[in-house]
């Protein structure tokens, strides 16, 4: 399988690195950055389309996602497959299925969770909307860059698994922080608090694995003055997302459109931008 990878960022360039690793042969191209070790680089996004059985593309937008495949689709192999692994509004997502559809190519959208870390460690979930034929086609490029891939549905089911995943991370870390914050008013020391909502019925991911107060549980960004894992900037950017979900379908969603609020005030006005999501604890700590 030849492979081609756009978007060379953060998260692209270690998981086209493990492709490479794992003896795919892999042409890119990114408009800023250099390619990884081990793959070819292109002159450009067209070029590095040409002649793949699969382009895989991670890229900050819908706005990117569909400029890049108007640049690439002609330029793809009837039969190939564009792989979106990038996290973009649902609405672009099936825009870009149909410009694939009309010219000869396949388009899945995989969105993925597990942030930087998870990306160079080839541990990541990618959440796949298409066919369960292409699913399956491309199921072992999944299992380079990750521990789980899921089949959601049709093209955009991957999108909308990923908002409403990201939906729920982000009002969790949010009362993960408030939690903290509360616990130091009241004298409880972090510690123990970890140790009691950790066991108990307050558990969550927030808390268990990706704890935001320092020196509490296993490492984490908080440890690492919050250097970003997952940024305060994207987990605004996918509640964005998933309000603009929510008001196009009718959905009621108070608690996420609160979060989004919360971290856009963050993000804006409070020194969140650059750090990781789960700095916003320093908002309710200060303010508590």
């Amino acid at each position: 399988m030849k492979v081609g990878f756009i978007g060379l960022g953060n998260m692209g360039a270690p998981m086209a690195r493990n492709l490479a690793a794992a003896n795919i042969e892999v042409a890119g191209f990114d408009i800023a950055r250099a390619c990884p070790e081990a793959v070819a680089p292109a002159s450009s996004a067209a070029e590095a389309a040409s002649s793949r059985d699969v382009v895989l593309t991670m890229l900050p937008d819908g706005e990117a996602l569909l400029a890049v495949a108007s640049e690439i689709i002609p330029a793809m192999p009837p039969g190939s497959l564009l792989l979106d692994c990038s996290t973009v509004d649902i609405d672009s997502a099936l825009k870009a299925n149909e410009a694939a559809k009309a010219a000869g190519p396949r388009f899945m959208d995989a969105p993925v969770s597990g942030g930087v870390a998870g990306a160079a460690a080839g541990t990541l979930t990618f959440m796949a909307g298409g066919s369960k034929e292409d699913f399956a086609e491309v199921s072992p490029l999944f299992g380079i860059m990750g521990s789980k891939a899921v089949h959601c549905g049709g093209a955009g089911s991957g999108q909308a698994a990923k908002i409403c995943n990201n939906m729920i991370l982000g009002a969790t870390m949010i009362v993960t922080c408030e939690a903290f914050a509360l616990a130091d008013k009241l004298g409880l020391s972090r510690e123990r608090m970890f140790e009691v909502v950790s066991k108990s019925s307050g558990y969550s991911w927030s808390m268990n694995a990706y704890c935001p107060a320092p020196s509490v549980g296993p490492k984490s960004p908080a440890d690492s003055d919050y250097e970003p894992g997952f940024a305060a900037e994207l987990m605004l950017k996918d509640l964005r997302l998933a309000q603009q979900a929510a008001e196009s379908s009718g959905a009621d969603t108070p608690v996420g459109r609160l979060a989004s609020k919360i971290y856009e005030s963050f993000v804006e006005n409070e020194g969140g931008a650059g750090r990781d999501f789960s700095a916003i604890l320093l908002k309710f700590a200060k303010n508590g």
